[in-house]
């Protein structure tokens, strides 16, 4: 996904589509990522003279550990964004969301990376859990406990005003 200002300026219409299959299985090695399958980016570009500009998505499926037990979660994402490259640094570009082309080459690869690490969510969680799996759910003087668990459970220091409680209902 890299294209220069000269093969650019060659084509013979202003914008074009693109749609091309990457390998970002680096991601894996530096992140939380566990694996990533091969990313799928579609888009269009519109070029002028001093400037381009890429509208385009990004799906794929990356493996991302539960936040609970650290079992594999599949985790499917599609990122829609729009990115802007200037050709030549100009005084009153202040705006970081502007890429400023370096080399004559345009490479949208870090783009990518970038936008799909931003789209790991803070906390994942898998849906069911076996027994062999992941993290202990207990251990010595404790346990995971669900929220209706935590709602419909006694606090053990005041026990002992339910059991008076009751005994004053008898009687």
């Amino acid at each position: 996904m890299k294209w220069t200002i000269h093969q650019l300026n060659q084509m013979p219409k202003k914008d074009f589509e693109f749609d091309e299959t990457v390998d970002l299985s680096e991601l894996s090695q530096s992140s939380e990522i566990r694996s990533i399958s091969p990313v799928r980016v579609k888009g269009r570009a519109e070029f002028r003279s001093k400037q381009a500009a890429f509208d385009f998505t990004i799906s794929g499926e990356m493996i991302l550990p539960c936040s609970r037990t650290l079992v594999d979660v599949r985790y499917p994402f599609s990122i829609s964004t729009k990115e802007l490259f200037i050709f030549h640094k100009t005084e009153e570009l202040e705006d970081e969301d502007v890429h400023i082309v370096e080399d004559d080459l345009i490479d949208l690869t870090p783009v990518v990376k970038e936008e799909i690490l931003l789209e790991i969510p803070m906390q994942i969680f898998c849906e069911s859990v076996q027994k062999e799996e992941g993290a202990p759910q207990e251990g010595k003087d404790w346990q995971v406990i669900t929220e209706d668990d935590r709602k419909n459970r006694i606090d053990p220091r005041l026990a002992g005003l339910g059991k008076l409680l009751k005994q004053e209902d008898e009687s």
